[in-house]
């Protein structure tokens, strides 16, 4: 079995989400007692908080190449980033090591495609709703993609940072999260992205009226289809929740 190097921490709650899923789907795939093969380097949020607000992301950039620069020295084999916003570092993250890394926003694009939807909704931190690095790369992935309207990128923005990466999980806050959902699906959008790595914690496919793309589970679940891809009878783990 092939190593995953984990760049985690961003948050804690999300990445431990990522350990979870990552060790369900090669128990489902593999049977038994089997779990998966990985490796985590978990840094420290608020410093990287910090940096993004401020703007200073090549600095960032440089805290996660490090971290895959070990990971890829401790035996990985391929490289998460366990957080979308952080993909807008994702070339400084890439440059920096010789191992493959399984690109986020790629992932999601081919999920969405494959269910045959192209105009999504995309909820996320500001910096992914409203930069392109992320949004670019879904609509290089041939999607259309629309986010909501600022009140409703400011309520998603602030339950990410003062709730969901606290660990805070509040119904006043899910409903918010619905009534956006709901506005994203009344101007065209056919599912919705959950495009933070927390929002997994407070939205699934119950809440929706459309299809969700949790992108903690097909992250997780593509990287576990590759590094077991070599072994007899592989299939694709079902990753999608709607």
């Amino acid at each position: 079995m092939k190593t995953i190097g984990l760049i985690g921490g961003m948050s804690w709650e999300s990445t431990a989400e990522y350990y979870r899923l990552l060790n369900e789907f090669t128990r489902d795939r593999l049977g038994g007692l089997h779990s998966a093969r990985c490796v985590l380097y978990s840094v420290d949020f608020a410093e990287i908080e910090e940096l993004q607000v401020q703007g200073r992301w090549t600095e960032a950039g440089k805290i996660l190449a490090a971290a895959a620069e070990a990971l890829e020295a401790a035996g990985a084999d391929m490289v998460l980033i366990c957080t979308n916003t952080m993909h807008k570092v994702a070339d400084q993250v890439e440059a920096a090591v010789s191992i493959p890394l399984l690109h986020l926003a790629d992932v999601t694009a081919e999920s969405v495609r494959a269910s045959g939807l192209r105009r999504v909704g995309l909820l996320g931190t500001a910096f992914t709703m409203e930069q392109d690095f992320y949004r670019g790369r879904l609509e290089a992935g041939g999607l259309d993609v629309r986010v909501p309207d600022a009140d409703g990128r400011a309520i998603v923005h602030r339950a990410i940072y003062e709730e969901l990466c606290r660990g805070i999980v509040r119904e006043e806050s899910r409903g918010a999260f619905q009534k956006v959902i709901t506005d994203l699906v009344a101007g065209g959008a056919e599912g919705i992205i959950l495009g933070c790595t927390e929002i997994e914690l407070l939205i699934g496919s119950k809440d929706s009226p459309v299809p969700v793309f949790p992108t903690t589970r097909l992250h997780a679940a593509a990287a576990v289809h590759a590094v077991l891809s070599d072994l007899q009878n592989d299939d694709p783990t079902e990753p999608a929740s709607h």
